[in-house]
């Protein structure tokens, strides 16, 4: 797992087996919350909040159809690095049964990175990926200079944004209710609503950890990888289930 990024894409073909040269060049983005329970394997045969997931199904098929010659998975992680692309999502920790059989050649993704592999896989893409975990302690600058970085990969670049916002929005939240998970969560919603992510990128980094907001540091990756006003942007979801606020959203740069 290395830090180093790859060349940019321009030569290599669009995951519908042509160059797509008539889709506009861009930054597009999707945004899912790394939500354990979009896992089916968790929630058996009645899914809970089927409207999250039916939006983030949306939104992948959106991304997909945009055309981009490379998808960017960002999501927290133990550390700033990249992972294997062929990795996969190991959900033991959730159920100690699913638990797999034998030695795993590779070490098991970060859930965020597997449940975004899952959702680009039942999108069909088929193209390349990569997987970039970020620390939840990594630096803003550090953040937006990452974001800069990634959407130079190529001239239709795609970002699978695995982020969720508070984790104090109630009583019975990881993080219990905090008086300003609110607040902190309608400035994070609005900006990405109005297609302007200049408030991400001041996100107060002391606040978002005292509120368990892991992808504080997902969300600032976004805001410099879509430094202008997004023309077209759409909240598919937003809401708090468990105490934890969950935003999924389209946004066309």
């Amino acid at each position: 797992m290395s830090s180093r990024l790859p060349g940019r894409c321009a030569d290599l073909p669009s995951p519908r087996g042509d160059r797509g040269d008539a889709a506009r060049a861009g930054t597009f983005a999707a945004i899912c919350p790394p939500a354990p329970l979009l896992a089916r394997e968790l929630t058996g045969l009645d899914p809970v909040v089927p409207e999250l997931r039916r939006a983030c199904a949306v939104a992948v098929e959106r991304l997909v159809r945009a055309g981009p010659e490379i998808v960017v998975i960002v999501g927290p992680g133990p550390r700033t690095a990249d992972w294997p692309a062929s990795g996969r999502l190991h959900l033991s920790a959730f159920a100690p049964a699913l638990g797999t059989l034998g030695e795993d050649p590779e070490p098991p993704l970060p859930l965020a990175l597997g449940l975004g592999s899952r959702l680009l896989d039942e999108g069909g893409y088929r193209g390349p990926r990569l997987l970039r975990s970020v620390h939840h302690d990594e630096p803003a600058a550090a953040c937006l200079r990452l974001g800069d970085e990634l959407s130079r990969l190529g001239d239709r670049v795609g970002l699978l944004v695995m982020a969720d916002g508070s984790a104090c929005r109630s009583l019975r939240a990881p993080g219990y209710l905090h008086p300003s998970a609110a607040a902190f969560d309608a400035t994070l919603e609005q900006a990405v609503r109005d297609g302007d992510l200049g408030a991400l990128r001041a996100m107060d980094e002391s606040l978002a950890r005292e509120l368990l907001a892991a992808g504080r540091a997902g969300f600032q990756v976004l805001a410099g990888a879509m430094p202008g006003r997004a023309p077209a942007t759409e909240i598919l979801y937003a809401g708090d289930p468990f105490g934890v606020y969950y935003l999924v959203a389209w946004l066309a740069g």
